[in-house]
């Protein structure tokens, strides 16, 4: 594993968190350096200090021209140059796969998937954790309106209904994610109580059904993402 201590958290609005991500994280020993590039914070200039690097998601959108968009885009040229672990969630996804030369797309009808949805695991996901308990994941916690392509010489690792990408390894150890297994039973609580204009987008579940489908669903989730993070990071276990 890289000696240093610390991983890179990289968030796009003002009251964000690393949510249930950055709590493993931290309880597998490592600092979370967080930054806000949207709100001036620099990103640093290689990845010498920190052993990986996980970027979260937000209401904007990857295809967007703001300055902070662009630049952290062809930031993360670094990680991948590097050889340091990458985790994209969401729009950390989508930026990856901008990054990479393959299109993020909405879709014609404004549909959204903003709830829990099923997804299928491809054979590669199973490689993952090689972990009979904590399996890659079939329903996940969803809130984009955005999907992505498959970038060249990416490996699928899940596929959606809606958006056909849900998940995808590119090189060894930078994952795309498009749903969300960073959130808790707040996170989710508020954002389907505050997003009630986005819920009545085509696709998208009811408040109600947000709650009740972490009642069903998260603990197999959990139960992934805790065995998917030290070996991403590179933690015998």
């Amino acid at each position: 594993m890289d000696q240093s201590r610390k991983i890179l958290i990289i968030l796009h609005q003002e009251h964000s968190t690393a949510g249930r991500v950055g709590q493993l994280l931290e309880q597998l020993g490592f600092e979370l350096d967080i930054r806000k590039p949207r709100f001036g914070e620099p990103l640093p200039q290689d990845m010498r200090e920190h052993a990986g690097a996980v970027v979260f998601g937000g209401p904007m959108s990857a295809n967007d021209s703001d300055a902070y968009i662009r630049e952290e885009i062809d930031w993360l040229a670094h990680p991948l140059k590097e050889d340091k672990p990458f985790l994209g969630l969401c729009l950390g996804a989508q930026m990856l796969t901008r990054h990479l030369g393959s299109r993020v797309y909405g879709l014609d009808n404004g549909g959204i998937e903003a709830g829990y949805y099923p997804i299928t695991p491809l054979a590669a996901a199973h490689e993952i954790t090689a972990d009979a308990s904590a399996p890659f994941p079939d329903h996940v916690y969803q809130w984009h309106s955005e999907g992505f392509d498959l970038p060249t010489g990416a490996v699928q690792l899940a596929t959606g209904t809606t958006f056909p990408v849900q998940a995808y390894r590119y090189a060894d150890n930078a994952y795309a994610l498009q749903f969300h297994p960073e959130v808790t039973y707040e996170t989710i609580d508020r954002w389907s109580s505050l997003g009630t204009e986005r819920l009545k987008a085509p696709g998208s579940r009811p408040a109600h059904e947000h709650t009740a489908g972490w009642h069903r669903h998260d603990s197999a989730v959990e139960a992934w993402i805790k065995a998917f993070l030290p070996k991403w990071i590179g933690i015998p276990v």
